[in-house]
Formats: structure tokens, C-alpha cells, sequence
């Protein structure tokens, strides 16, 4: 069965046909370091990792380059430097702010369950590389100075806006550009800047005295240039990122290489809603990574004791949550909108733990053959549709397969060893008894599930999830750590 994806570009679902089989080359844009990843973020950095993942089962790990960037220079990043280090030379500021932000989200997306890409390049390191292709564009006549800075003129790509389909009124309104009065036409964007005093600047391209920096969408053409080459096979990103940016990197590569496409696939994932609303911190609603992966365990805990809970590996409160956040952003297609609310996070760690109880005492059987099932590849193969490869888990669980259970929870990135083998981690914690208080909590909890109020009864079950009361709920009622088992 061939692997499909749907390509924004020509909004169709196309058989996927590499430029080189032996070479299979991909592209997303990563983070621009200076903030905690929110999990809007996660969402592309989960989705492509599966892609990651499944063009590594078809095509061989050594025949796959996956590249995601760093974008370390940027004006967020300035503004973030100047607020939390205003002691510092910029400089100075710049490289703590984006070296600790650099970390966390390392961390943050490894609790995730997601692998390394096969590079990783920065944007500070390829200036070289920017710079050469904005030579090239001020050659070609696509680009032009004006008060030392050098714009991309729109208007010299005949084709420009194929990827977004937007009428020129929309893109104009809709283009997060600077007005300025240099500007031959007011779609036209920023390819190089003068720096400021004191902001990061290298020697300009040919013909510009002053030193600068570049515009940030120079810096993917760049960056995929240089370790994907001229034309690739596929570009990834979040559906925000369209317009302008994957409009721009279109234009920059395809006007400097003077070819048909940059890329041959362009995906895109949806976005992402909080208990369904837009994700903003004027709504209090803005979920970093690191926030979820430090809520309250609603579906691991550990064994309690006399002594206190059972001591267990280190990480292991992150690496769940992670592996139960991931599980839930799968169980909706890559390219929907998805809302994301604390109920859809714990069911999918309750379900997720069934999984790995159903692993636990066969799966280090050796006799297994741990194949990924036909009906499984299938579902990825069809454009990545993830909830259909979840369902099909759910089947061969029911079913006690466990060496398809394992081998397609591998394929997913959903299956962590250590939680497998490990039998001190229980769904519930047996040794605790509930308090009055604690029982009322839960009644109060099952009046609030009998009337619909969602968001009461999941604000209560957080509460005694933080208290080490961890509820589930099933076609019975509702199960407490006394009646469990």
C-alpha cells in the first residue's frame, strides 16, 4: 500500500514518490528560542515526529534526514533579554535567554516521547548561508536595497501566494510586515536589517556598509538549503505558519535556485484550542509543556508504604505525563483542530495504562515477533491517520495481542520500557483511604458527571488527583482507590 499525504500546496491527497529513495528528506520548522514551549507547540513537534517515525519503518533510519531548526535571533528574543537581564550587555542577555530556553524545550520535547532529528541547525550558524542567497536574489533582481535594508519584491514572483490561496487584499491585510515608507510595494518583506546599538549584527551582504541581521524567513531557506538541498521532499509546520512564512521561504528558494518548488509535499497540523477557547494569557488559559507535564498524576502512582510511595526512576512523573499528552494529541487528525482540556488528558493516561497492563507480563516473552499490524501501517499510510492506528491498538489489546500491541505503541512513540516492566506503579494507590472530605469531593464529583458539568467534575477529579486520589471512571460508575481492584 502506498503512503499518502495531503500537500496544502495543491490541496490534494498525492502518493508520497521521494526524490531519492535512498535519501529521504523532510523539514519543519522548529521553535524560536526565548519562552517556555506552550502546547500548541508540542502539537507539530508530536505529529512530525510520527511522520519522523513512519518514513523510518518504510524507507530504513539510515535513509531518512530529518531536519528541524533552532531560530536563536529574532526580535522576541532581543525584547525577552533586554526584560530579564537588564544588567547585561545585550549580547550577553541574548545567549542566557536562548542557551536556557534552548534546554528546556530539549527537555520538554524528549518527555514527549519524541526523537532527535537527524539535525538541528541554528540560525546564527548559517549567516553565511543566508547571505549568499540574498546575493543571489539581489542579482536575480527579486531583491532590493533600500536604507541598508534588503527587501524581497513580491511582485517579481509572477505565482507568489499558491501555498496560502489567498486574494492580494487578504495577503496584504493579513501580512505581518513593517509599514516603511522604503518599500516599492507594501507586500514586499525584509530579507536583512540594519542591528541596532547593541543587537546581534554580522557584515551585510555585498554593497551594504553597515552591519545587520537577517529576516526571519531567510533564515529556513537557508537552513533547508544547506542540508536538504535545492529542492526537498517534504515541508512541515503548524497551519499558522502558511502565511506568511512558508509563502516567503516558497519565494525566497524557489527565485534564488530557480526552480519549480521548494519543496514537493507541504503538510501542515491544525491548531490548537483550551478547553474551547483560544489559547491567550489574557484568558489565564495558556498551558506552557512544562505545565503539563508537572499536573497532578491522575493515572499513575506509585505503590504507598508506611514509609511513603515506593521510590521509582528519575523523570518518571514527566515521562508519563508526556507520553499521556502525546497519546491524547494522536487520538485527533493531524490536520483538525484539536482542543485540548484536562478530561482528554487523563482518559488518555487511564487508557494508556491498560495498554502497558496488558503488556506488562508477556512482553519480554523473546518468542514474540513484534511486528506492526497491516491494519495499523495502513491507517499511517493514510495520511497519517492516527485516531484509525489507535483504534486498531484498541483492538489488538482486546484481543491479547501483545507483540502487536507493543510493536505498533513503538511506532507510535507511546510505548516507554520502563513503565512496561515496572510492577510498584499501580493506577491507584491502594494504601490510601478517602477522608469525609475526600468522599464528599467524590459525590459532589458524580452529581456534577450526572448533570454534564464537565468542567466541575474535572476541576474536582484534579483536586484529589493532587492529593494523591486518583479516580476512574467507567460504564460502573466511579471506581476510588478503596473499591479499585
Amino acid at each position: 500500500m502506498d503512503l499518502r499525504l495531503y500537500d496544502t500546496l495543491t490541496r490534494e491527497k498525492r502518493v508520497f514518490t521521494p526524490i531519492d529513495p535512498a535519501r529521504v528528506r523532510m523539514y519543519v520548522c522548529g521553535p524560536t528560542v526565548y519562552d517556555y514551549a506552550h502546547i500548541g507547540n508540542a502539537r507539530p513537534v508530536i505529529v512530525f515526529d510520527v511522520l519522523f517515525r513512519l518514513l523510518r519503518h518504510l524507507y530504513g533510519a539510515e535513509h531518512v534526514t530529518y531536519v528541524r531548526n533552532i531560530t536563536d535571533v529574532d526580535d522576541k528574543i532581543n525584547a525577552r533579554a533586554t526584560e530579564e537581564y537588564p544588567s547585561l550587555p545585550l549580547n550577553e542577555a541574548i545567549r542566557e535567554v536562548t542557551n536556557k530556553t534552548d534546554k528546556q524545550f530539549h527537555d520538554d520535547v524528549a518527555a514527549l516521547g519524541c526523537l532527535p532529528p537527524t539535525v538541528e541547525p541554528r540560525a546564527t550558524e548559517h549567516i553565511e548561508e543566508m547571505k549568499t542567497l540574498i546575493e543571489r536574489l539581489m542579482k536575480s533582481g527579486n531583491a532590493y536595497v533600500a536604507e541598508e535594508h534588503v527587501l524581497f519584491s513580491v511582485p517579481s514572483m509572477k505565482d507568489y501566494g499558491k501555498l496560502s490561496n489567498r486574494p492580494l487584499d487578504e495577503m496584504i491585510a493579513g501580512a505581518r510586515v513593517d509599514v516603511a515608507a522604503y518599500k516599492r510595494n507594501e507586500m514586499d518583506f525584509v530579507l536583512w536589517k540594519p542591528s541596532k546599538r547593541g543587537e546581534p549584527a554580522w557584515p551585510s551582504p555585498s554593497g551594504i556598509k553597515t552591519q545587520g541581521r537577517p529576516g526571519w524567513h531567510i533564515e529556513c531557506s537557508a537552513m533547508s538549503w544547506k542540508h536538504l538541498g535545492e529542492t526537498f521532499d517534504i515541508h512541515g509546520g503548524g497551519i499558522d505558519l502558511v502565511f506568511p512564512h512558508h509563502e516567503n521561504e516558497i519565494a525566497q528558494s524557489r527565485c534564488a535556485f530557480h526552480t519549480s518548488v521548494m519543496a514537493n509535499y507541504w503538510m501542515h497540523n491544525g491548531f490548537l484550542q483550551v478547553e474551547g477557547e483560544k489559547m491567550s494569557k489574557s484568558l489565564g488559559n495558556f498551558v506552557t509543556i512544562q505545565d503539563v507535564l508537572a499536573t497532578p498524576m491522575s493515572s499513575l502512582v506509585p505503590i504507598a508504604n508506611d514509609e511513603g510511595p515506593t521510590p521509582i526512576f528519575a523523570g518518571w512523573k514527566e515521562r508519563w505525563n508526556g507520553l499521556c499528552a502525546r497519546f491524547a494529541m494522536l487520538q485527533t487528525k493531524y490536520s483538525e483542530p484539536i482542543d485540548w482540556t484536562t478530561r482528554r488528558f487523563n482518559e488518555a493516561g487511564d487508557e494508556l495504562y491498560r495498554f502497558y497492563e496488558v503488556l506488562r507480563d508477556a512482553y519480554y516473552d523473546t518468542s514474540l515477533t513484534r511486528e506492526v499490524p497491516d491494519n495499523l501501517l495502513a491507517a499511517l499510510r493514510d495520511d497519517l491517520n492516527t485516531p484509525a492506528a489507535i483504534t486498531t491498538l484498541r483492538a489488538t489489546a482486546k484481543s491479547q495481542d501483545v507483540s502487536a500491541l507493543g510493536a505498533g505503541l513503538s511506532l507510535l512513540g507511546l510505548l516507554d520500557d520502563e513503565f512496561v516492566r515496572r510492577d510498584d506503579l499501580l493506577l491507584f494507590n491502594h494504601a490510601l483511604s478517602l477522608t469525609a472530605e475526600q468522599e464528599a469531593m467524590v459525590n459532589a464529583r458524580n452529581a456534577a458527571r450526572v448533570r454534564k458539568d464537565w468542567k466541575e467534575s474535572d476541576r474536582i477529579r484534579d483536586e484529589l488527583a493532587a492529593m494523591g486520589i486518583c479516580l476512574r471512571d467507567n460504564s460502573d460508575g466511579t471506581t476510588t482507590p478503596e473499591s479499585a481492584r
